[in-house]
């Protein structure tokens, strides 16, 4: 995965925030504690462990309502766990060292494939960078950041992810509205909900986000907004990401179950990311619907 276009969002911005900003550290060495997994893993055979963000909606939150904390009850009984067990820690770095690195917990529900702070299950769905504008606008059709319609429009984008390569290289960073990467949103609210905020007071124009993000905080917005992917970009920074569940490096027997549920549970997957208006992609890019 791309340097900048890491931490695709944890996925939401925390797969990109933190492969961004951390480095590769090696694994502590854990012995086998009595009863936990199969011979030489780490996993609880009881309790679905979860690592995830107390405040990261769509994707978790302690409320229990974010996309990822729906799927883990679904992992939990599939693969016969009694409960999920959920250690929070914030979308910054060292979130990996500090969750499933010290086997505080045995899965990440959502990670961007590539990315050697983990290992990757298969994906369960992939999706993109997206451009965000009012259809009610003089933006509608735009369909890439090379669109003519863009040049003297005011663009919000995340600091170091991928379309802001792109934009650069269209020079619509010289207007560009910039807002952080890494944000504690247990104090803040969501970049994707400031920035399309932000387009519907006037500030800026369009926006460009994570796909997830974007689809779950437009409706929010209660907005008509159109919602395009940035599928038909020609160079630049990769847009399209798989996203995987993330589990430590020795637990195969554990990705290999997860591998198998993902397979069985696919299109209940689907139903889910769908319902929470995840933009998914199918493998020749173009949009699945419900």
């Amino acid at each position: 995965m791309a340097t900048g276009a890491r931490r695709t969002c944890r996925v939401a911005f925390i797969s990109m925030a933190m492969a961004t900003f951390m480095t590769l550290i090696p694994w502590q060495v854990h012995s086998q504690s009595a009863g936990l997994g199969a011979a030489g893993e780490l996993v609880d055979p009881d309790r679905l462990r979860v690592c995830a963000d107390p405040s990261n909606l769509p994707f978790s939150d302690q409320s229990g309502e974010g996309f990822e904390d729906k799927l883990a009850k679904m992992v939990a009984t599939a693969t016969g766990r009694s409960a999920v067990a959920y250690t929070w820690y914030p979308s910054i770095p060292g979130f990996v060292r500090n969750t499933l690195g010290a086997n505080h917990c045995d899965i990440i529900m959502g990670y961007a494939q590539g990315d050697e702070l983990v290992q990757n299950t298969n994906a369960y769905y992939r999706s993109s960078y997206v451009l965000i504008y009012r259809k009610d606008g003089d933006l509608t059709g735009v369909e890439t950041l090379t669109d003519p319609k863009l040049a003297d429009k005011r663009i919000g984008v995340v600091q170091g992810t991928p379309p802001t390569a792109n934009m650069a290289v269209e020079k619509l960073m010289r207007k560009a509205k910039i807002y952080p990467l890494i944000v504690d949103t247990r104090i803040m609210p969501s970049m994707a909900e400031v920035m399309i905020r932000d387009m519907l007071a006037g500030v800026i124009d369009a926006a460009a986000v994570w796909g997830p993000m974007a689809g779950y905080y437009a409706r929010k917005s209660g907005a008509d907004l159109a919602i395009v992917p940035l599928t038909k970009e020609k160079g630049g920074q990769r847009m399209i990401y798989r996203i995987t569940m993330g589990v430590r490096p020795s637990d195969q027997q554990w990705k290999r179950t997860l591998n198998a549920f993902i397979k069985d549970n696919q299109a209940e997957i689907n139903k889910l990311l769908l319902s929470y208006d995840v933009p998914l992609l199918d493998e020749h890019d173009a949009r699945i619907a419900q």
